[in-house]
């Protein structure tokens, strides 16, 4: 997709501020610091818009992204967080919750691991999650320009193996300085906007 016009519609900590349009929306999940920010920045075109934080845990909110009024991206609360108290996780973790099990305009979720290492355990659990709800899910592995290409291959199989991803879940390799993996992912959202 061209993408031309974005907007960062609302930062919702509730369901009564979601966006009410029947447009499809994306979701973005991940540990904090994966690369949700540096994705979504990527895939628009811009360089700075989804605002990349040094300090882990610090997005408490549902950023929707309104991209060309054609589908929402949705960044969700990096999980993994270990400054964030118990009561804040509990809380932000119903929110999210709430939002990947009963938003009806949400159609798939991009799930970010960081490619340099084995998803770590909360990756394991999230993964499992989305499949017990049976959400259409891309696995994204980031930073992989961190990596020697000719370890590429190992990685990917790491991260399956790990994720115990079955064969229906695409498992793409993404770098934000190189723009590897952009096409891609664009692709598999695009089929994704299709199932309205």
């Amino acid at each position: 997709m061209e993408v031309n016009n974005v907007d960062l519609t609302i930062s919702a900590v509730s369901e009564e501020q979601y966006p009410q349009t029947k447009i499809p929306e994306i979701a973005l999940v991940g540990r904090s610091n994966v690369g949700k920010s540096s994705l979504t920045n990527v895939l628009i075109n811009r360089r700075n818009y989804a605002h990349t934080s040094s300090q882990p845990g610090k997005t408490q909110t549902l950023n929707f992204y309104n991209v060309e009024e054609q589908v929402y991206f949705v960044d969700v609360p990096g999980y993994g967080y270990a400054k964030v108290s118990k009561k804040e996780r509990e809380r932000f973790g119903k929110m999210i919750e709430q939002y990947l099990t009963q938003r009806e305009q949400l159609r798939g979720v991009i799930q970010l691991v960081d490619a340099r290492h084995a998803p770590t355990p909360d990756d394991v659990n999230m993964y499992k999650w989305l499949q017990y709800y049976n959400l259409p899910t891309l696995i994204v592995g980031t930073k992989i320009d961190k990596v020697k290409r000719s370890a590429w291959n190992r990685q990917l199989s790491t991260i399956k193996k790990t994720l115990e991803a079955d064969n229906s879940t695409p498992i793409i390799l993404f770098s934000a300085t190189e723009k590897k993996g952009k096409a891609d992912v664009w692709q598999w959202i695009e089929d994704r906007m299709g199932n309205n």
